[in-house]
């Protein structure tokens, strides 16, 4: 039997996954400080939330890996799957099941296998597969597009949804050093894993006036992911969600 499944956007690259009755929230962000801006609302604040069966994080970058707000939910003993740089901020927020995983290990959580792939970031980051129900929905966090993601649906099987980051985020201090995907990068690997959804995130995110003209570029119109999956591949559907919009994704 092939159970429901529903993303939701909450902001940047934080989504509500729900495969049947389990829901996995992935790269807590809820707050902001200076140069690190959601552009965005966030649709739900962590009080606010759901019942959460797991939670994934694939680096310690605060966009990404928020404790400060996210100890705020109030079960600390829900499971989180995350990169190996992540425990010792988990522990510190007060969570108490941590769960660490090298690219390619997996780890239940009640009917819900979580893998995590590799990724390539500016610091160590794993991306994740999440799968049961006879669905399944790859989590991208913000990596880089690198060989080895080309093989995850050799590896897991066809995938429903894949959630990717878009906007090319460089580092200007660093030599215009690229970081994430591009919006091009995003829909050749769609290109290649043939989800049946390919949903973009990581876009929206502004460092403010001063980041963004002296340390941080990057692309904020995701409109150039759609026209790039459009002319890549033009069977797989795409769309730019907003925040708290609910995306249910038929059999």
């Amino acid at each position: 039997m092939t159970e429901s499944l529903v993303v939701t956007r909450i902001t940047h690259s934080c989504h509500l996954i729900q495969i049947g009755g389990l829901t996995v929230l992935t790269d807590p962000w809820f707050s902001e400080k200076i140069f690190y801006h959601p552009g965005e609302p966030v649709a739900l604040m962590p009080e606010n939330l759901p019942h959460l069966d797991a939670v994934v994080i694939s680096h310690l970058h605060y966009d990404h890996c928020d404790f400060n707000a996210f100890s705020r939910y109030p079960r600390k003993d829900v499971p989180i799957l995350c990169a190996n740089t992540v425990p010792k901020a988990a522990i510190k927020a007060g969570f108490t099941d941590i769960r660490v995983l090298e690219p390619w290990q997996s780890a239940s959580v009640g009917d819900l296998t979580i893998t995590a792939a590799p990724g390539k970031h500016g610091v160590f980051e794993v991306t994740f597969v999440i799968s049961g129900g006879g669905r399944s929905v790859y989590f991208a966090g913000d990596t880089m597009l690198i060989p080895e993601l080309r093989t995850l649906t050799d590896r897991y099987g066809p995938l429903d949804v894949a959630l990717l980051p878009v906007n090319g985020l460089t580092i200007r201090m660093a030599g215009n050093k690229q970081v994430t995907m591009n919006a091009e990068e995003a829909a050749e690997l769609a290109s290649v894993l043939q989800p049946k959804l390919a949903l973009p995130h990581h876009y929206a995110f502004t460092g403010g006036p001063v980041g963004d003209r002296l340390i941080l570029k990057m692309d904020k119109n995701p409109d150039h992911f759609v026209e790039a999956l459009c002319r890549l591949v033009p069977d797989v559907p795409t769309k730019v969600v907003s925040p708290g919009e609910p995306v249910e994704v038929t059999p």
